[in-house]
């Protein structure tokens, strides 16, 4: 390991520690959050936060790394909040032990979502390019309405599903143990980011990122692409799932929201925003947004905005407009996102030196 990467490890291992004592602190950011940091709003939002962080990495990965342009991966999502919910509920009022049920839910869901990436992944990976993101949307769209319009009451329909906490340890319900859910989403961030990291840094990895640059030299070499490229998605697919799980968790029930199309393309914009290009970036994008999304819903029905003229109240009072304007400045004048901004304030200095000294000739 060298020094470089020692430093890495020690930083972000830090990071985890300070994330992890947050909640025994009073911290108070006026204007981002909504109280001290111990406080069970601000847990609840930083806890939400950093699962859409968690989630904003897998997208990342099947995107970022094999060039996987999918409008479907709420799904999945979707997928492992209901499935954790459905399971639940499926139960009943068992005998069983609460932490024995709890387990045997949690490991039908990630086996539910597993098989619901290899379909979509077998099926969708046939074709390539706009074709793939086509499909992945259809498959989406599906699963939207099947939670929307379902006739029973497996879903809830347009209402969601509540959780059902008969089988849920006491630890993780009520707004009392909120601090239990927060590290419960940091545990689930922390682990996805280990997996990806391994994903990324595995001879597969290393292959679909080749596939992404140049598809047709992999297939030249010998390696099927499809192999890889499913791999990926499944395994994107299923950490996504774990955010679902957690994120039913946290809310005490699943919304239909959170299986449409316009939350796929939320975490694409996530993404661009904290910058393909780098893990990190997914992360503080998904957060950065998270805490813009929040705040700007305040912001737009202050009264500061509500005394504006038409022409500014009426676009300002719209936070999706000014998440929108936001994205569009980011894409213009930082293309490689939040994360690539050190790195251009790096080129900038290097590019604007200092004038040489004049000589003046003997």
């Amino acid at each position: 390991m060298t020094a470089k990467s020692l430093r890495l490890v020690i930083g972000g291992i830090l990071l985890v520690v300070a994330l992890a004592i947050l909640p025994l602190l009073a911290i108070d950011v006026p204007g981002v959050l909504p109280g001290p940091t111990y406080t069970p709003g601000t847990l609840q939002l930083l806890a939400f936060a950093l699962l859409i962080a968690a989630l904003a990495l897998t997208y990342r990965m099947m995107f970022g790394l094999a060039g996987l342009l999918s409008f479907g991966h709420a799904l999945f999502f979707a997928a492992g909040a209901y499935g954790l919910a459905m399971t639940l509920e499926a139960f009943g009022p068992a005998e069983w032990p609460s932490a024995l049920v709890f387990t045997v839910a949690i490991a039908a869901t990630l086996v539910l979502g597993f098989v619901l990436a290899a379909t979509v992944g077998a099926l969708a990976l046939r074709v390539t390019g706009i074709s793939f993101a086509m499909v992945t949307l259809a498959f989406a769209q599906a699963g939207s309405v099947l939670i929307r319009r379902n006739p029973g009451s497996a879903t809830g329909g347009d209402e969601g599903l509540a959780l059902d906490t008969a089988h849920v340890p006491p630890e993780l319900v009520g707004v009392v143990d909120t601090r239990n859910l927060y590290w419960v989403a940091l545990g689930i961030l922390v682990l996805v980011y280990l997996i990806v990291l391994w994903v990324e840094k595995s001879r597969a990895g290393h292959v679909a990122e080749a596939i992404r640059e140049n598809e047709l030299r992999v297939r030249v070499i010998g390696i099927r692409p499809y192999n890889v490229k499913l791999l990926v998605f499944i395994a994107a697919s299923v950490l996504a799932s774990v955010a679902g799980m957690g994120y039913l968790l946290l809310q005490s029930g699943a919304a239909p929201r959170i299986a449409t199309a316009d939350f796929t393309l939320t975490l694409l914009v996530i993404v661009v925003l904290g910058g393909v290009g780098a893990r990190w970036g997914a992360i503080v994008g998904g957060i950065v947004y998270t805490l813009l999304d929040q705040r700007l819903t305040a912001l737009a029905g202050s009264d500061a905005i509500a005394a504006l003229p038409d022409i500014l109240r009426v676009p300002l009072s719209e936070p999706l407009f000014i998440l929108g304007t936001l994205f569009v400045l980011v894409v213009l004048f930082l293309p490689g996102g939040i994360a690539g901004l050190p790195a251009r304030i790096a080129t900038g200095r290097k590019q604007h030196p200092a004038e040489p000294e004049e000589t003046v000739d003997a």
